[in-house]
């Protein structure tokens, strides 16, 4: 049997142990390189739940257009101690995208919170745009059909956001253009400001300096509202009802986290979402905040598969 010195000696380790095993930090995985739009809004998060959450630790886990670090998420202890992030490409385009996939972006998580949203833009070189007489969307849509492949668009790659963007714009639209994939968002912005192409669905943050700087010429943001970035170019669904794409990331666990966990988390994060200090922030980005209740932002991202797949399936994109 054990001492009553020995108990006493136990019971003071225990002790000192308790604050250590409370302050055991968060950790989110960022499914992305540091520094794009995704890291700076979850930096800027954790900074904000620190004093109900305790310490944060970001780690970006890139690679297989997100799917390595979403896939460590869904492989984490259910603690609640290791978040990670859902996008509209982890969680909406890949499961259609790729052949094989590393998890089930549907039962594999614990939905938490949707973060923010951003628009996109239809943008079109403004030479190309005064070349063929195009002012607005009406234009675009005018000369698209008039001349099927004559005019091309640009993306970061097969599969990506702004092709599919571009596939849904065609089938909306009744229209035929051309696909022009490059390796990565940022050649495909050079191409159409060289005007190697004649106009891409870009996103609203990457497109901003070059429309204000007069080089690209916006048609329509892809929002279900005028943005405030823009406030004189309309939403495309005005002109063609029904089509919103927006760029959206939020907050997960892995599966089996428990309610009252999920619900703790929930509780801190769209806190700091709804503080003005973090909304200024976020529109810097041209992000909106979106907090919302764990079944919402799981029925969305349900929502948002159902809606990417007879997409991806017509464009034919594949990743083996």
């Amino acid at each position: 049997m054990l001492t009553q010195r020995y108990r006493l000696a136990l019971l003071s380790l225990v002790m000192l142990a308790a604050p250590v095993l409370a302050q055991q930090p968060t950790r989110i995985i960022v499914p992305y390189a540091a520094g794009g739009p995704i890291d700076i809004t979850v930096r800027a998060l954790a900074e904000r739940v620190r004093d109900s959450l305790g310490p944060i630790v970001i780690e970006n886990r890139p690679g297989a257009g997100g799917n390595l670090g979403v896939s460590l998420v869904a492989k984490a202890a259910a603690d609640g101690k290791t978040l990670g992030i859902a996008a509209t490409a982890t969680h909406a385009i890949n499961p259609w995208l790729f052949e094989r996939m590393p998890f089930d972006a549907g039962k594999d998580f614990a939905p938490i919170t949707q973060m923010v949203r951003v628009p996109n833009v239809l943008v079109i070189n403004t030479d190309t745009a005064q070349r063929l007489g195009i002012q607005n969307i009406a234009d675009f849509i005018k000369v698209a059909k008039a001349n099927p492949g004559r005019l091309n668009f640009g993306s970061g790659g097969n599969g990506s956001a702004g092709h599919l963007a571009g596939e849904m714009l065609k089938r909306a639209g009744g229209i035929y253009a051309v696909h022009i994939p490059y390796n990565g968002a940022a050649p495909a912005q050079f191409g159409l400001l060289s005007g190697q192409v004649d106009f891409n669905i870009d996103n609203l943050a990457s497109a901003a300096a070059n429309i204000k700087s007069g080089r690209l010429k916006a048609l329509a943001v892809t929002s279900a509202q005028r943005s405030p970035v823009l406030p004189d170019v309309p939403p495309l669904h005005d002109y063609l009802p029904g089509l919103i794409i927006d760029t959206w990331w939020g907050l997960i666990a892995p599966a089996g986290t428990p309610a009252e966990v999920v619900n703790r988390l929930n509780q801190a994060f769209t806190a700091a979402l709804n503080s003005p200090e973090l909304r200024q922030r976020f529109a810097a980005l041209m992000a909106e905040p979106t907090p919302s209740a764990p079944e919402a932002f799981g029925r969305f991202m349900q929502q948002e598969r159902q809606r990417y797949e007879p997409v991806v399936k017509a464009s034919g994109a594949k990743v083996d």
